[in-house]
């Protein structure tokens, strides 16, 4: 039932996914705004440093996603955030995932029917109503840091709690590690 639950929870975490990419897809702005968003767009497509600190690393991203339609990077930075947001979610179900699943189960236990549903169900309604909240969706369609922010905020909150599941085992530091270099 262990192999079925991976299945069933991943599944599940990457149509939570795919409902969030589409949702912010289809209502993301279709031009610069007037903040912020038109100068990191500017600043993006001719790779110069915005207002510090500057984000580099949002910068040499949105640039990379510029290139696949040079002839409207504002579409395209925006698509960046979305697609962040989305991965930001995914993150955040499989969080939760792991914290029902110590609530719901005991160590080295089988799952049942209704623990997997628990948890998955759990999950979903957790990422999804974070998806849905003014502020995840406000930031997921322009093209703005936070959303990059947010999801490397949700990837080392999951590297943590994949360290917690495998703290014990052979090499289960290198979560710690792996959060270490999301943070940097």
């Amino acid at each position: 039932m262990n192999k079925q639950y991976k299945l069933i929870n991943a599944v599940v975490g990457f149509i939570v996914f795919a409902i969030s990419l589409w949702q912010y897809t289809s209502t993301m702005e279709s031009a610069g705004s007037l903040w912020d968003c038109g100068e990191f767009v500017s600043c993006v497509y001719k790779l110069q440093v915005a207002h510090p600190p500057g984000t580099p690393l949002f910068m040499i991203l949105g640039r990379i996603f510029t290139l696949f339609n040079p002839s409207n990077p504002v579409i395209m930075v925006n698509f960046l955030s979305a697609l962040m947001s989305a991965a930001c979610v995914l993150f955040l179900y499989f969080v939760i995932a792991m914290v029902a699943k110590k609530l719901i189960t005991k160590a080295g236990e089988e799952f049942s029917t209704a623990d997997i549903i628990a948890i998955v169900g759990s999950a979903s309604v957790g990422a999804l109503a974070c998806s849905f909240s003014d502020t995840m969706w406000f930031s997921a369609v322009e093209g703005e840091v936070y959303a990059s922010s947010m999801f490397f905020i949700s990837i080392v909150l999951w590297a943590v709690m994949k360290w917690n599941e495998e703290a014990n085992e052979p090499h289960g530091n290198r979560w710690l590690v792996f959060a270490a270099y999301m943070i940097g």
